[in-house]
């Protein structure tokens, strides 16, 4: 199964992984992951007082150090995994990805709001299910 894990570096991914390692089943060879990080745009205003190489190592420096924890992670557990860094609107980026790299599924944690929090703020786990035609299971 090609699997995405959406990751932001929260509490929320740790308790998406502490999940994943209490389930043997997703952690068997069988399983491709893909571990996708959404680094926010610098506000173009603010972006163009900075040469593109800089902008460009700010938003790998920045991706690269989510994934350090969870490339410890998946070496332990031994799972095949890709990294992948992008820019954008993390809702839009993470359900754009999922349907164009034609996943499985999407495993992400969220922030467990109710209803009517979601109402009023959104929340990327929400966005991602009302925007991506690939099925998501939610950690809580």
């Amino acid at each position: 199964m090609k699997i995405l894990l959406p990751v932001d570096g929260s509490p929320y991914t740790k308790r998406m992984l502490a999940w994943l390692a209490t389930h043997e089943e997703w952690l068997s060879g069988q399983h491709e992951f893909t571990v996708l990080t959404v680094v926010p745009l610098i506000p173009p205003h603010a972006a163009s007082m900075f040469p593109p190489e800089q902008l460009k190592s700010y938003y790998e420096d920045t991706a690269e150090g989510i994934f350090k924890p969870i490339r410890k992670f998946t070496a332990k557990h031994d799972l095949r995994t890709a990294y992948v860094g992008k820019t954008g609107h993390a809702p839009d980026v993470i359900a754009k990805f999922a349907d164009k790299g034609k996943f499985d599924l999407i495993i992400m944690g969220s922030h467990g709001h109710s209803n009517l929090m979601n109402l009023v703020t959104g929340s990327v786990a929400t966005k991602v299910l009302a925007s991506c035609k690939v099925p998501v299971l939610l950690v809580r």
